[in-house]
């Protein structure tokens, strides 16, 4: 029998295209989307969907019995930006679906669980370059809460109940597909619309921040490879370290002053700028690349040539 997945949060920014992308490989039959509204009209129409809210026990389980599901990718989330505008609602979503899920597996509804981290789990006094695998974690702002905590019940599942449940520690994503969905790295994403809207940009975050980033085809890979990978492979429980490249908003400007030679870049930092300075600027994802053969293809030129590339078409097609 094929595995049967469901995506929660198929809608967003990953869950999107990490839908897309396991129908390609498993079918569109074997891979359901949800979320809690239809608001990527696109993806709705493209396969399965169902509307599940995964804070309700009870309506996710009645989607996993009715399309005999062994697999959940746990994909919606309040992200950091917009978590600490709402703090409470940021706990609750993203505290109360991680155990709705973990739960199925923990009664044998389901086999396996995908759930992301992120390096938000990491504060003012983790090591900021080169961030190791274990050391120092003092989140800053609620979705890190949350996330770390998502960590120690992960491992917890695991060890106590024999839940087959990985992660991965997400940097930055960049994406063409979808646009910016509430997070401290966004300014990776506007960039690119504004240098080919108006050729320049005024970034929410100082020049001089540096943070891990990924494109999104990598971290999409990441997350397939990871949940292909044996079980015995996969050594950590909690959350893998995760890295593709590190730059700064400098950095990206000359990046793409490359292609658009007239781009100009101006700063004016917001409350994300407390959030940015307390990330790490480099990550070593070394136990990711040893267990499971983590590797990454985009670094940050390859990443501003595609995503110049893909906006100039999508511009194009509706003119």
């Amino acid at each position: 029998m094929p595995s049967k997945i469901l995506i929660i949060g198929a809608c967003g920014q990953i869950g999107s295209e990490l839908t897309y992308k396991l129908r390609a490989i498993h079918g569109d039959d074997n891979v359901i989307a949800s979320d809690i509204n239809y608001s990527n009209v696109e993806l709705v129409n493209s396969g399965i969907f169902e509307i599940v809210d995964a804070m309700d026990y009870a309506s996710l389980n009645v989607c996993v019995e009715k399309h005999a599901i062994d697999t959940i990718y746990l994909m919606a989330a309040m992200l950091s930006a917009t978590g600490e505008k709402y703090p409470n609602k940021a706990w609750d979503l993203n505290m109360t679906t991680l155990f709705n899920v973990l739960d199925l597996a923990k009664a044998k509804f389901i086999n396996k669980v995908f759930w992301p981290s992120s390096i938000a789990v990491f504060g003012p006094s983790t090591p900021k370059e080169d961030t190791p695998q274990y050391t120092s974690m003092e989140p800053t702002t609620v979705y890190g809460i949350t996330k770390q905590v998502g960590e120690r019940w992960c491992e917890y599942y695991h060890q106590k109940y024999g839940v087959d449940v990985r992660s991965i520690r997400y940097p930055g994503i960049i994406s063409w597909k979808t646009l910016p969905g509430g997070g401290t790295t966004d300014y990776a994403i506007e960039i690119y619309h504004k240098a080919l809207e108006n050729k320049t940009y005024d970034c929410f975050l100082n020049e001089t921040s540096k943070l891990p980033m990924m494109y999104m085809e990598d971290a999409i890979k990441a997350t397939i490879d990871i949940m292909d990978a044996k079980p015995e492979a996969i050594k950590i429980r909690s959350s893998y370290n995760l890295a593709g490249m590190s730059f700064t908003p400098v950095e990206m400007a000359e990046s793409i002053k490359k292609h658009i030679p007239e781009f100009t870049i101006s700063y004016s930092p917001d409350f994300r700028q407390q959030i940015a300075d307390s990330w790490p600027k480099s990550i070593d994802d070394s136990s990711a690349r040893e267990d499971w053969s983590w590797n990454h293809s985009f670094d940050l030129d390859a990443t501003t040539k595609e995503m110049l590339m893909q906006l100039k078409k999508l511009i194009s097609e509706k003119a």
